[in-house]
């Protein structure tokens, strides 16, 4: 089982975001996906510079994908995503269906992340015969749903699929054309002075009750608590699961993914248990349930 370390949601400066991956490149991690899925606007780091960073976890042993943008707006977002496709030394991660067109036009093997909605089998088949080669399970499905998908797959005569699972981290639910974050500083959208910046694990949004419900973070709408299924992989690998992703909202991140490594390792248990959290989708649950 491999552990994968999913795109940084949130907006770091580009000093922060650079010390993490020199960490990240020493952690127990197997796959790095790098880039901006959630805004364009979040410029501090250019292509160039994911590039970089990509180049520096691939000496250290890293297998590196490039992640796209999630939901795009204009033509120069769809400019971008296309130089992301055309990067020619790293895998690509689409993350809407205007990424997927493109690389399954030009021949161009590729993966889809969680925000891609692939429900069935049967659309997993109509992808991998343009050039789907791994998948993230959205992560509002079920272990049964993933289980029917999975031998339906095996059914079709599907086998060289590779399935991720998001695992660890603040679920990514929806996302806007508006900006929640500037919205909470009386600002709008294109004037926005990049506020989410300003809050490196998003803004927390409770019930009336004072429990969490979501987390803000720009267009992107997260849940309120840090999803955790780490205790399950024996169940994921016996169905077929390759690989489990870590979401980062700190640094804690890699911490965690150090002692899922020494506990798969050893064969044992991990633990879940730190702090409130929502796993109810796993388990065919409303989501925000633990």
């Amino acid at each position: 089982m491999q552990i994968t370390l999913g795109p940084l949601l949130f907006f770091w400066p580009k000093n922060e975001v650079i010390s993490f991956y020199e960490k990240v490149a020493e952690s127990a991690i197997d796959r790095v996906y790098l880039g901006e899925v959630v805004c364009s606007k979040r410029r501090e780091l250019k292509l160039d510079d994911w590039l970089t960073i990509a180049k520096l976890l691939q000496a250290k042993g890293k297998e590196v994908v490039l992640s796209t943008l999630t939901l795009i707006e204009a033509e120069s977002e769809l400019a971008q995503v296309s130089k992301v496709c055309e990067n020619g030394d790293f895998a690509v991660e689409a993350n809407d269906m205007a990424a997927v067109h493109y690389l399954s036009k030009a021949g161009i093997p590729f993966i889809t992340g969680p925000s891609v909605n692939l429900y069935s089998a049967e659309a997993l088949q109509v992808l991998h015969r343009t050039g789907l080669k791994r998948w993230v399970l959205p992560v509002e499905l079920s272990f049964d749903h993933l289980k029917l998908i999975m031998g339906r797959l095996k059914e079709l005569g599907i086998n060289d699929l590779e399935t991720e699972v998001f695992s660890y981290g603040y679920l990514p639910l929806a996302y806007s054309a508006r900006c929640f974050t500037a919205r909470t500083h009386e600002l709008s959208k294109d004037s926005c002075e990049f506020s989410c910046i300003k809050t490196s694990s998003g803004i927390p949004l409770a019930t009336q009750e004072g429990d969490a419900l979501f987390t803000i973070n720009g267009i992107q709408t997260l849940s309120g608590s840090c999803h955790n299924i780490m205790d399950q992989w024996q169940a994921m690998e016996s169905i077929g699961v390759k690989a489990m992703r870590l979401s980062g909202h700190s640094e804690d991140v890699l911490k965690v993914a150090d002692e899922m490594a020494q506990a798969m390792e050893l064969g044992g248990k991990i633990s879940t248990s730190e702090g409130k959290q929502c796993n109810g989708y796993w388990s065919g649950r409303p989501g925000i349930t633990n």
